[in-house]
C-alpha cells in the first residue's frame, strides 16, 4: 500500500487527537476512522468523516426529537420496512467521505456515479507519483465469448508473461517521457537547468490510465448503497469490486442494522417484472410453462430460470 510520508504523518496525528462531541458517534468505526485499508497493489480506502447512524435513518423517518423508549427491534423493523418499499429519503440523513486511491480506468468507471461530491488529485498542479496498476497473473484472462464487457478464460505461461511485460514496459517509459518532458523529478527539483520544462497540464497527456490517482468521495447513505450493489455484484469489474467490497464492510461497521436490511433485501432479493410474477403464479398452480407461453423474452426467461433454481 502507497501511503505518502506526509500522508501517514497526517494519519497518526488525526488518530491522535482526541474530540468531544455532542452529535452520534459509532465505536466500530471510529476504531478504523482515517486507517488505510490496501486495495490492489498500490491503492487503499480510508474513511475521513462521517455523519448520523441507524438511528438518524430512524430519527428522520419519524421525525422524532430523539430516541425516547424505542426498542433496537423496532429501529430494525422500521429500517426493514424503509428498505423493503425502497423509501430511500431517510438514508440520505446520512453521509461519509472517503479518501480513495485507485488507477485512473477504475476511477473514470467509478465516476460513471454521479451522485456524490468528488474531489481528485490534480496533476495540474502536482507531479503524480511512478506508480502504476500491474494485474496479478491470475487476473489477466482473455474477453468473454458471451459478455462484450466481461472476461473470460484466464492467461497462463508465455502469453500471460507477454502482457505482463508489456504493461511494465509502457508504464515505465511513459513515466520517465512524463519526467523528461516536465524537467522535474518526483520531489519537483528541477532535472536539466539548460533546457525548459513543459507545463504540467500538458506533459500528464502521455501517461496511460492505468497509473494511480486521489479523491475525496463524499456520498450520502442510500447512494452508497445503490454504488455497492452495482459494484460489490460478483459481475462487477475485478478492479472496482474489490474496493466495494472494503467499503461494504466499512458499511457494516457504520449501520449495522441497515447493512442486514440492504444484504436483505437488495443484495439477497430480487426485482420481479410482471410477467414473471405470472409465470410464478402459474407454476404453482401446477401449469406447465415454458419461455413462449410466458410471453417473455430468452434472455429474461433464462435469468427467471436462473433466479428460481
Amino acid at each position: 500500500m502507497s501511503v505518502s510520508v506526509s500522508q501517514s504523518e497526517a494519519i497518526q496525528e488525526l488518530q491522535s487527537s482526541k474530540n468531544t462531541t455532542l452529535r452520534a458517534t459509532v465505536p466500530a468505526l471510529e476504531e478504523v476512522l482515517y486507517q488505510p485499508f490496501p486495495v490492489l497493489d498500490h491503492g487503499f480506502v480510508r474513511v475521513i468523516d462521517y455523519m448520523g447512524d441507524d438511528s438518524a435513518i430512524v430519527q428522520a423517518a419519524r421525525v422524532s426529537y430523539g430516541k425516547g423508549t424505542k426498542k433496537v427491534t423496532e429501529d430494525q423493523g422500521l429500517i426493514n420496512y424503509l428498505m423493503r418499499h425502497r423509501h430511500s429519503t431517510p438514508f440520505e440523513m446520512c453521509e461519509i467521505k472517503f479518501h480513495i486511491k485507485l488507477p485512473m480506468f477504475v476511477a473514470r468507471q467509478w465516476i460513471r456515479h454521479r451522485t456524490a461530491n468528488v474531489n481528485e488529485y490534480s496533476a495540474r498542479y502536482s507531479i503524480l507519483d511512478r506508480e502504476f496498476y500491474v494485474p496479478s497473473p491470475e487476473h489477466l484472462a482473455t474477453q468473454a465469448s458471451q459478455n462484450r464487457q466481461g472476461r473470460g478464460d484466464v492467461l497462463e505461461g508465455d502469453d500471460a508473461k507477454r502482457v505482463l511485460d508489456i504493461l511494465r514496459k509502457d508504464a515505465e517509459q511513459s513515466y520517465d517521457h512524463y519526467q523528461e518532458m516536465l524537467n522535474e523529478d518526483s520531489q519537483g527539483n528541477v532535472i536539466d537547468p539548460s533546457r525548459p520544462g513543459l507545463a504540467r497540464e500538458l506533459a500528464r497527456m502521455n501517461l496511460p490510465v492505468n497509473f494511480y490517482t486521489q479523491w475525496y468521495w463524499k456520498v450520502d447513505l442510500h447512494n452508497l448503497m445503490h454504488f455497492l450493489s452495482l459494484r460489490a455484484d460478483p459481475h462487477a469489474q475485478y478492479e472496482i469490486r474489490v474496493y466495494a467490497e472494503i467499503m461494504l464492510d466499512i458499511l457494516k461497521r457504520w449501520v449495522p442494522i441497515t447493512y442486514q436490511a440492504f444484504e436483505d433485501y437488495r443484495v439477497g432479493g430480487v426485482s420481479l417484472s410482471a410477467k414473471a410474477m405470472d409465470v410464478i403464479k402459474r407454476k404453482l398452480r401446477g401449469e406447465a410453462v415454458d419461455q413462449v407461453s410466458s410471453g417473455m423474452g430468452k434472455r429474461e426467461w433464462t435469468e427467471l430460470m436462473a433466479t428460481l433454481g
